[in-house]
């Protein structure tokens, strides 16, 4: 392989990788012109990595309920659907810059949000409270927010999933997706916060692995016809794939799903976080296996040589931009607490429970999206308490239901079985609300993270 196109494919690549600390392919390939890296969980808590001449250290950290920085307690900062709840302008801005600059503690300068979803199907799996909402104008003003505020903490902004993952059923990271919204309610409600990006000055956007019916077959990151409507609304910087490894590429294209993306109009690729289950669990060797991919594709005619110039072209300028970047100093004070209680919906009469509870945890399973977080937004809810699945017979006179989808047939189901038996049970909801009223009195929190359960918890102690 020429040193040449080995180093055009390296500029165009942005892998994850295990462990903590930078490992030794990690350090060859920075220096023989690798994008950059993308930081996950198993990476946060040990030295940063070096990021000389703008290397692009990726943090996905939205706050709320996806968190690589809190992954192990849940996340302390505001989520979108809490700030969308709030509408407060200078709080998003806020919270952006309050990403931007912790994230840059764990050695990110590219903070992959906000999510410019506009969240129109109460049954989506895989966004949900990551959206600010579900009317249009609302995600809008808040992307743009989120946006100045992580520029503000020194670094690059990546709002996502391009052109807009809200009108969903499936979760792209184990199927392909199909939006379910009209062309015209495709550009109408779920291009606007984009274009919204663009206006802040967005210098990256994220595609979506999602089928649009009217623009073809093929899912947006691998469709010329999709990312030419992002260029259309005068969109010139980076667009950046969505993990290839997600089952909505692999399943349609294997192998291929690298050279799909470039041709189609991607400039960067993010190729995995090792740690999902179906990945092979070797970053190194997934990396040189994209990379042989792209480079095959170049000489064989299949990629033409133009477009990864022109990509590589694209990524070198960002970093360019990355290397000016400073972010320093503390990051702003908020009063998280007081504002996520505020962001709280009660719906119903919720007299004090102070505890030790019976929690039914009735939620979903977690997805590759979502940080695991087990049964400890549970036991916050229990405090002391017993934790108990929803088939399992209970004697508490008002239990608490723990929700996170609570527009899903089991978890309606569930809240509806708890209610018939027990009228004064309270439904603690950590998704979005439910088209329909509950059957008995509901918290919704609008985030699954400590922050938003913390909230919650401090409502059941006393709802004065």
């Amino acid at each position: 392989m020429s040193t040449s196109l080995l180093r055009l494919a390296n500029g165009v690549l942005w892998p994850g990788f295990l462990g903590r600390g930078t490992p030794d392919w990690i350090r060859r390939e920075r220096d023989a012109g690798l994008a950059g890296v993308v930081l996950f969980a198993q990476n946060i808590g040990a030295d940063p990595v070096e990021a000389p001449d703008g290397f692009l250290i990726g943090l996905d950290e939205e706050g709320g309920t996806v968190t690589r920085l809190d992954a192990e307690t849940g996340s302390t900062e505001l989520g979108p659907h809490q700030l969308g709840a709030l509408d407060e302008i200078a709080v998003t801005r806020t919270v952006g810059e309050r990403l931007a600059l912790r994230s840059a503690e764990a050695g990110a300068n590219v903070v992959i949000a906000p999510d410019a979803d506009v969240n129109a199907n109460p049954l989506n799996p895989v966004i949900g409270t990551r959206a600010f909402g579900a009317d249009p104008a609302l995600v809008s003003r808040h992307v743009r927010a989120a946006i100045e505020g992580i520029h503000a903490g020194g670094a690059i902004a990546v709002p996502k999933h391009f052109p807009g993952h809200g009108d969903t059923a499936t979760d792209s990271h184990h199927g392909l997706p199909v939006s379910e919204a009209s062309e015209r309610a495709q550009r109408d409600v779920h291009l606007p916060p984009f274009a919204a990006a663009i206006a802040a000055g967005a210098r990256m956007i994220m595609t979506a692995h999602l089928v649009v019916p009217a623009w073809g077959d093929d899912p947006a990151t691998a469709n010329p016809r999709a990312l030419a409507e992002l260029r259309a609304l005068g969109f010139d910087g980076v667009i950046a794939s969505d993990a290839l490894d997600m089952g909505a590429m692999q399943e349609r294209f294997g192998a291929d799903a690298p050279v799909r993306a470039l041709a189609a109009g991607c400039d960067l690729l993010c190729i995995s976080n090792p740690a999902n289950p179906g990945s092979s669990g070797d970053a190194e060797a997934d990396f040189l296996a994209v990379r042989a991919r792209v480079v095959a594709a170049v000489r064989s005619g299949e990629l033409p040589l133009a477009r990864l110039e022109e990509a590589s072209a694209r990524v070198s300028a960002l970093r360019e931009h990355a290397a000016g970047l400073d972010a320093t100093g503390p990051a702003p004070d908020i009063d998280a607490a007081a504002l996520a209680r505020r962001a709280c919906r009660v719906d119903g009469s919720v007299a004090p429970l102070p505890g030790p509870r019976t929690v039914i945890d009735a939620r979903a399973t977690a997805t590759w999206a979502v940080s695991s977080t087990g049964s400890r937004y549970a036991d916050v809810l229990a405090r002391g308490g017993s934790v108990v699945r929803p088939d399992d017979l209970i004697e508490a006179e008002r239990p608490v239901v723990l929700v996170d989808r609570a527009a899903r047939s089991d978890q309606v189901a569930a809240i509806a079985r708890v209610a018939e038996r027990h009228p004064g049970a309270v439904v603690v909801n950590l998704g979005v609300e439910p088209p329909a009223p509950l059957p008995v009195a509901a918290i919704h929190a609008r985030a699954a993270s400590l922050l938003a359960v913390q909230a919650a918890e401090a409502i059941l102690q006393d709802r004065a």
